[in-house]
């Protein structure tokens, strides 16, 4: 052991010490004031208990006083009345005594039995109200005894009225409440308590002692102004408890409590612990701060030096970054450009493979239109005017029909840039129906199309929704072009999504995988078979509405399905 290691573990010794002793005087400190505040809630609970007690005993005293002078009592029945005042109070009896200490009339029915030598009687007959407490004689039961005068003719006590109070049905609404508490009479005997077991206990030198056997180990400390009781009587009565007692000189007995003390150690405990562990993490904190101040001193120093060093490298770093950003938000503003750019282009590619179909949509009504004129000019002359007027009738038929092309193409076309709303996915599906009926047509393709009687609203935009349907029914008919049987199925399932499935029988997909990638295409590339690009546009499309799209083979072929959210009046409905 070297010069400089034995202060060190002296002063180590002597801060460890004065921790214990700390420790110690702190758990001697926190234990007196919580004891402090345990007898103040104590003695609130015993003055509630022996409140408790004597009001409901002074219940039975009252009944006794008002209850002897009652006329009834003179009658020649005078049991009747005994019976319904006891039943009506739960008095264990009521009895009516003559001049010599005689049951005259009893709720229960024990007429002429001698009490004159009861102390209760004694009083009673001074003109005093009596009253006393023991066994029952007839029912074995503990019994409190209220007994009040009657007065006879010129003034003197003719008898008495006598109230037996049951203590059990007393008792019974606080039997096993905390804390635990006893009341012994004169006699220092336990006659009523919320502890069964110490039921006839007697108080000794030192506690209570059972009614037969020896006395149970027994031990008292003081603490400051309290004194503590160490037993092990009950399992439901505290092994260390603190105790109280009061006198009751109204009922003659002596009220008296053990609060469990367990909760006031715990909170000494506690503070002492916390005391102790603050003391010797400040301890370890200082030494680590001692034993670290010079090698902080040397690291310092070197991180200022490396600081120093890296600040200019991040400033340098910082600029760079800056222009980085810059560069990035330039780019993400052209490539959105591009996006909105390709997806017209797309659409545009769509026209253009229309375009033959919807020439002759249009060329064919314009020539049934000018067959119709003319027929109409030749009925007129004839005079027919009523043929003449079916004539143009068709003709406005037709006229709607073109317009009605023409409208779809133009909203086709249109490049959308308001923000998403309300749009009716089914008015969408016949729009593009209407747009892809000449390709479906020549492809002698049957379409399946279950329209729902009413409009389906769907968050998203119009112009975009009707080029993802287009889309997918062009790649419908592509697939099924040489195949023996062409069918394109559309279905609409409302609800939460909205579920739009639109599949062919054409060979399926040969590569699920890779179907939205872009210019990813089984078909020869060209301008007459488009870039690879449709489902590409469609899958980001779809995103944008915050919906899905997928695809998958089917029992006959592809099947891709569209998940879009329901407008909100839809999904609230």
């Amino acid at each position: 052991m070297t010069r400089r290691s034995l202060p060190t573990s002296a002063a180590l010794a002597l801060f460890l010490a004065a921790v214990a002793g700390l420790g110690l005087g702190a758990w001697s400190w926190g234990y007196a004031r919580a004891l402090d505040q345990l007898a103040q809630r104590g003695e609130a609970d015993l003055t509630l208990a022996a409140d408790r007690l004597t009001g409901q005993l002074k219940l039975y005293q009252q009944m006794a006083v008002l209850l002897a002078d009652h006329p009834g009592l003179a009658g020649p029945q005078p049991r009747a009345l005994l019976l319904a005042a006891a039943d009506k109070t739960a008095a264990l009896d009521v009895l009516l005594l003559n001049g010599a200490g005689r049951v005259v009339a009893s709720a229960n029915g024990t007429e002429s039995t001698d009490v004159s030598d009861r102390a209760f009687f004694r009083r009673a007959l001074h003109g005093a109200l009596g009253q006393d407490h023991g066994l029952n004689p007839r029912t074995g039961r503990r019994a409190y005894y209220f007994a009040a005068p009657r007065f006879g003719a010129g003034g003197r006590v003719a008898g008495a009225l006598v109230v037996v109070a049951n203590i059990d049905r007393v008792e019974a609404e606080w039997r096993g409440a905390r804390p635990a508490v006893f009341f012994t009479d004169r006699g220092g005997e336990v006659f009523i308590t919320n502890r069964s077991e110490l039921l006839y206990w007697q108080e000794a030198a030192q506690g209570l002692r059972p009614p037969e056997g020896e006395a149970l180990p027994f031990a008292t400390r003081a603490r400051g102004p309290h004194t503590i009781w160490i037993e092990d009587w009950s399992p439901y009565v505290p092994s260390r408890a603190l105790h109280l007692a009061r006198a009751l000189p109204v009922i003659g007995m002596r009220a008296q409590a053990l609060i469990d003390v367990r909760p006031a150690r715990a909170v000494a405990g506690l503070q002492a612990a916390a005391l102790v562990a603050m003391l010797l993490a400040f301890g370890a904190v200082l030494f680590w701060l001692l034993g670290r101040r010079r090698v902080l001193a040397l690291a310092n120093a070197r991180l200022e030096t490396r600081v120093a060093a890296r600040t200019a490298a991040l400033s340098d770093a910082n600029d760079r970054l800056r222009r980085e950003v810059a560069e990035r938000v330039a780019a993400e503003a052209a490539l959105k450009r591009a996006q909105d750019d390709l997806v017209q282009a797309g659409k545009l590619s769509a026209l253009g493979q229309m375009s033959a179909g919807i020439s002759h949509e249009l060329n064919q009504p314009l020539m049934a239109i000018q067959q119709f004129a003319e027929n109409g000019a030749a009925l007129m002359a004839r005079g027919k005017p009523e043929v003449a007027g079916e004539n143009l009738g068709r003709i406005s038929d037709l006229a709607a029909r073109m317009a009605r092309i023409i409208r779809n193409l133009r909203a086709f076309a249109r490049n959308e840039s308001e923000p998403m709303g309300r749009v009716d996915i089914v008015a969408v599906i016949d729009a593009a129906l209407d747009l892809s009926a000449t390709r479906l047509r020549e492809g002698g393709i049957s379409v399946g199309w279950a329209r729902p009687p009413g409009p389906v609203w769907v968050r998203g935009g119009e112009v975009r929704l009707g080029q993802v349907v287009v889309n997918l029914i062009g790649n419908a008919a592509d697939a099924m072009a040489g195949r023996d049987q062409r069918r394109l199925t559309i279905a609409l399932t409302p609800g939460s999504p909205v579920t739009l499935a639109i599949s062919d029988t054409g060979p399926g997909i040969a590569d699920p995988d890779r179907m939205f990638e872009p210019f990813y295409t089984t078909k020869a590339v060209g301008a007459a078979h488009g870039l690879g690009l449709g489902l590409s546009i469609s899958y980001g499309l779809v995103q944008s509405f915050g919906g899905k799209i997928r695809g998958a083979n089917g029992a006959q072929g592809a099947v891709f399905t569209v998940e879009l959210d329901p407008w909100a009046e839809e999904r609230a409905a």
